[in-house]
C-alpha cells in the first residue's frame, strides 16, 4: 500500500475520464464529458465512433485498434488519422498482443511508427501493451518498441483483456524500463482511491478511469 499523499485535484489532473462501452450512446458521452467537467479532470477518452465531440476545456483521447489490438497496422494509422480530423488530441492505441506474446517486438515497432506516422508529430500517442497478457520480458520490449517508434505514453490495459487490468507490478516494471523519457499510463481495473495512489507512487503519469468519481470521492480536498 502506498503512502503517497495526493490531494483530489493532483489526481484529477493526470485523470483521462473514460466512456469505452460498446453501448455507450451520444446521450452518455454528454453526461461523461458534463461529469470530467465537474471533477475537474484533464481528459475524456472515447470510442473513435463518437468523435466528433464539444468537449471545451478538456483533452478529447480516441482510442485506435481497440480493444483487441488485431487490426492491421494500416486500418489503426487510418482510424488514428480520422480520429485526429475529427477533434482529437491523443491516440491510446492497442499494440498486435499476439506479436508481443511471440516476441515480435519488430512488428511491435512498425505498428506503433506507422500511427505515429499517421497523426504526426503533434498528437500525443498512448501505447496499449495489455500488460495482463505478457510476461515481464515481453512488457519491458515492448516499452521499449514504443519509446522507439515515439510513442509519449506506454499503458498498461484496455480494460476489456479477460487476463485483468492494470498491476502496481507492471506500472513499475514500465516506469523503470521508460526511466521517465516517456509517460506510463495505469488503466483497467482501478476503482479506488487508494488503487489510483498505488498506481502513482509506482510511476504512473496518467490514470485511465471510468468510475472517476469513486476514486476521487475518496481523496482529500
Amino acid at each position: 500500500m502506498s503512502d503517497v499523499a495526493l490531494t483530489r485535484s493532483q489526481v484529477a489532473d493526470l485523470v483521462d475520464h473514460t466512456l469505452l462501452r460498446p453501448e455507450a450512446t451520444t446521450d452518455d458521452v454528454k453526461a461523461l464529458i458534463d461529469e470530467a467537467r465537474s471533477l475537474g479532470v484533464l481528459a475524456v477518452c472515447v470510442s473513435p465512433s463518437m468523435l466528433p465531440i464539444k468537449a471545451p476545456g478538456l483533452v478529447t483521447a480516441a482510442v485506435v485498434g481497440f480493444p483487441s489490438g488485431k487490426h492491421h497496422s494500416l486500418v489503426k494509422g487510418a482510424e488514428a488519422r480520422l480520429a485526429v480530423d475529427q477533434g482529437a488530441q491523443e491516440i491510446d492505441m492497442v499494440i498486435d498482443i499476439g506479436a508481443a506474446v511471440a516476441g515480435d517486438f519488430n512488428a511491435v515497432l512498425a505498428d506503433v511508427l506507422t500511427v505515429r506516422e499517421a497523426v504526426g508529430d503533434r498528437t500525443v500517442l498512448k501505447v496499449i501493451l495489455e500488460t495482463a497478457a505478457l510476461t515481464d520480458e515481453a512488457i519491458v520490449e515492448s516499452c521499449r518498441a514504443a519509446e522507439r517508434a515515439g510513442a509519449n505514453f506506454v499503458k498498461t490495459s484496455t480494460g476489456f483483456h479477460p487476463a485483468g487490468g492494470a498491476t502496481v507490478e507492471a506500472v513499475r516494471l514500465m516506469a523503470q524500463t521508460v526511466g521517465g523519457r516517456i509517460g506510463v499510463k495505469a488503466s483497467g481495473g482501478i476503482r479506488t482511491a487508494q488503487a489510483a495512489l498505488d498506481m502513482i507512487a509506482a510511476g504512473a503519469t496518467r490514470l485511465g478511469l471510468s468510475g472517476t468519481r469513486a476514486v476521487l470521492d475518496g481523496l482529500p480536498d
